[in-house]
């Protein structure tokens, strides 16, 4: 289920330090961007954030909850997002702090799949831009 209107909200405001956040649906959840970043995902208003083996450290509290995570041909699939601790919600600067984390997580990876993305090739002589 995706993030319902008032948590939706609730979100743009306390993340708001961080730079434009915006979400969209995305499989049936939510997905939380700042800046055009993943930063985060909403599944049934539980706020879930980018996770990698920089910051994985620093979210140690949130290992207690599961990942976030979909079914495929009868297995569970971790995605590289974890739950929020509910505290942080009454801790604004610690709530903004957790998210920074996961921001820089979020642009790590774009730029790891930027790297590792396949060229297109194009014909001999062709440049791809419009004359």
């Amino acid at each position: 289920m995706v993030a319902s209107s008032t948590f939706a909200e609730f979100l743009r405001e306390q993340l708001a330090p961080l730079g434009r956040i915006t979400m969209r649906r995305m499989f049936g959840k939510t997905g939380v961007f700042c800046d055009g970043f993943m930063l985060g995902m909403v599944r049934d208003n539980t706020l879930y954030f980018r996770v990698d083996d920089e910051n994985r450290a620093a979210f140690k509290e949130a290992e207690a909850f599961p990942p976030l995570n979909y079914e495929k041909k009868g297995s569970a699939i971790d995605l590289a997002f974890w739950r929020a601790p509910e505290r942080l919600f009454d801790e604004p600067d610690e709530f903004v702090t957790w998210a920074r984390s996961a921001l820089a997580a979020a642009r790590r990876i774009a730029t790891k799949r930027e790297r590792t993305a396949p060229r297109r090739n194009r014909p001999p002589g062709k440049s791809g831009k419009q004359p």
